[in-house]
């Protein structure tokens, strides 16, 4: 069988990828992770009397709880399965990633299980997170000088 064949099998055989659903699934989910994350802004200010950017900073650590939290019980996945890539928001997504790994590797131990797999998705980030504001706040200081 040479490759054009084969190509025109594989064709017969895949199964069709309901797009539109998925389309629609994954904006619901997502867009209702962004209104929870708002409606936990609105509450810390609003409710608590927070400033604006403390209120930020607690309505992401809540977002980062939850999504750690529903990985760590098993629901983020079930959520994960209906919602796709709606379940990729930034910050519950990445929490979502770490946890897993660590979940994941737990059964070798914490230092050598849990401790080095929880970086190998953070890691990354992390250091170009840091990279990138090392070189902002240089740019910042220079800047800061000259003007």
């Amino acid at each position: 069988m040479n490759t054009e064949e084969f190509k025109s099998v594989a064709k017969t055989k895949e199964k069709k990828s309901p797009t539109l659903k998925n389309c629609v699934f994954a904006f619901i989910i997502g867009g209702t992770i962004c209104v929870l994350g708002q409606a936990l802004y609105d509450m810390y200010t609003g409710v608590l009397n927070l400033e604006a950017d403390i209120a930020q900073v607690f309505s992401s650590i809540s977002l980062i709880f939850l999504s750690a939290l529903f990985t760590g019980i098993g629901l983020y996945d079930k959520i994960a399965k209906i919602a796709g890539a709606g379940t990729l928001v930034p910050i519950t997504g990445f929490a979502n990633a770490i946890v897993s790994s660590a979940i994941e590797f737990k059964k070798e131990g914490i230092i050598l299980g849990v401790g080095v797999k929880i970086f190998s998705i953070a890691g990354p980030v992390i250091v170009y997170g840091t990279f990138a504001s090392f070189i902002y706040g240089l740019n910042y200081y220079i800047t800061k000088l000259v003007v």
